[in-house]
């Protein structure tokens, strides 16, 4: 029993206790759970024998460097045919704007180290990424972080079995689920990337997100404006599923 507690003790201890589905998305990355996911020995006072690392805490790290930071994970979808389709998804901590790669059956290295130039092309002109967050998922490949390297980002693998770690991309696959994939039939790939293209579309220019002040990923208007109701238009997207609301044109 003694050598097993030095063992653990030697080693350290991770600790991811809840389930970020549970939280919402801008309370997740504050949890208790990463203000202690990291520890280490210590010949201190307290009777566990743990004390936290020194310096940021990782939600403190991702608040700071919020603006060079992208996100990224994989989520499937199941077709009606029960054929498995898997998309990548980069989310922007800072503005909230997310980009969807097109689906497929085979994420093969190759596709995925395509899906990385794309989104290198697609930032072009924006501000340099520093740091690209994913898990331990085997489809990412050398090459894909190969890619990112190539352009000064420092690749950051979360810890094994800790979906808190990448809280932001866990928890758009949740929205994306729940706002759409689950009320819908998918038919096949085209299908899908055409539900996740006008999702995607909707998500980044008109969907109120808490952390920006209820404004839209890619909405740049300073002050809200107050519309009477009868200027007020409603535009379906998705056959309905969702809805869009646009002042009447002059």
């Amino acid at each position: 029993m003694a050598k097993d507690e030095d063992l653990s003790l030697a080693l350290g201890l991770v600790t991811v206790r809840s389930d970020p589905e549970d939280q919402p998305e801008d309370e997740v990355a504050d949890s208790e759970e990463h203000r202690r996911m990291i520890q280490s020995p210590t010949s201190g006072d307290r009777n566990d024998g743990f004390r936290p690392l020194q310096g940021p805490t990782w939600s403190e790290f991702l608040r700071a460097q919020a603006k060079g930071i992208i996100a990224c994970d994989f989520f499937c979808v199941e077709s009606v045919w029960l054929r498995t389709l898997y998309v990548l998804v980069f989310i922007e901590l800072h503005t909230r704007r997310v980009f969807v790669t097109s689906s497929t059956a085979h994420p093969d290295s190759a596709w995925v180290t395509q899906q990385a130039r794309n989104l290198s092309m697609d930032l072009d002109g924006r501000a340099p990424v520093r740091f690209l967050i994913h898990d331990r998922d085997s489809k990412f490949s050398g090459s894909f972080d190969e890619v990112f390297r190539s352009e000064g980002t420092e690749v950051i693998l979360t810890p094994i079995r800790a979906p808190n770690a990448n809280a932001f991309a866990e928890r758009w696959v949740r929205t994306v689920r729940a706002e759409c994939l689950d009320w819908m039939l998918i038919l096949g790939r085209r299908h899908l990337d055409r539900v996740l293209r006008t999702y995607v579309e909707h998500y980044n220019g008109h969907r109120a997100h808490r952390a920006l002040g209820l404004a839209a990923p890619l909405d740049d208007s300073e002050d809200s404006v107050a519309i009477p109701a009868r200027e007020v238009r409603r535009r379906n997207v998705l056959g309905g599923l969702i809805h869009e609301y646009h002042r009447m044109a002059a």
